[in-house]
């Protein structure tokens, strides 16, 4: 098998598990404001846990303390600034509009690693991107549940969840293409990255859970996100 067919089966698979998130999200018919505050909470769960135990190390680690601060201040004034300039849309759309924009610039240099990995071995790239795919799942989720909380077609739903999943292939090609990636440059991609998700953890997924039900059982959902966050991040 060359190495455009060993891209492309591990972009597949990587994909699916975005896609997989997407139709557990979607299995639900008319969701109850609980079932959706509770998915909300442990997305927000999820996504915290990945960043502070998985991205701003790795950040750190490639890029260095001081650009990795840097960076990550200015991915949560992009967010910041993206969520002003939509602030007439709906609430939903706009709290899934800005997860995914963090995911998909978290989703690129996952993809660059995947790459990398195939370069160095061809069974670590298909491992890597089962990995990846795993840790995927609960992503195609973060951004369903929003969309089908403003009514958004079902087509458009898989539509705006496949976009999000896109830069990991870009990303691996980069990484097989280039070979050797610079560490400040994936440093600096996971900085963004990292600022961006905390925001939409704090200033949206967290908020609107709590707006739609409030009760233990967001704690729960929340402290149940954080520890499946925990076992990705080792599994990786």
């Amino acid at each position: 098998m060359n190495l455009f067919w060993i891209i492309l089966l591990s972009s597949l698979i990587s994909l699916i598990g975005t896609m997989l998130g997407a139709s557990i999200g979607t299995f639900v018919k008319n969701p109850s404001k609980r079932f959706i505050s509770s998915i909300m909470a442990f997305a927000g769960g999820l996504m915290l846990s990945v960043v502070v135990f998985d991205l701003i190390p790795e950040a750190v680690e490639h890029a260095g303390f001081c650009y990795s601060l840097i960076f990550y201040l200015v991915g949560m004034a992009i967010i910041y600034l993206i969520e002003k300039a939509t602030s007439g849309n709906d609430a939903y759309s706009k709290m899934a509009f800005v997860t995914a924009l963090g995911l998909m610039i978290h989703n690129f240099p996952e993809g660059v690693i995947m790459g990398c990995s195939i370069l160095a071995s061809k069974n670590l790239g298909i491992k890597m991107s089962i990995i990846i795919a795993l840790h995927d799942v609960p992503e195609g989720l973060a951004v369903t549940v929003p969309l089908i909380a403003s009514n958004k077609r079902l087509g458009k739903i898989f539509l705006y969840v496949f976009i999000t999943a896109l830069p990991t292939a870009f990303g691996a090609a980069l990484g097989v293409l280039i070979g050797n990636v610079s560490e400040l440059f994936l440093g600096i991609c996971l900085s963004l990255a990292s600022g961006i998700m905390l925001y939409v953890v704090f200033g949206e997924l967290l908020p609107k859970s709590n707006d739609l039900y409030s009760g233990i059982g967001n704690t729960i959902s929340v402290l149940f996100g954080v520890t499946i966050g925990l076992i990705l991040v080792n599994l990786m």
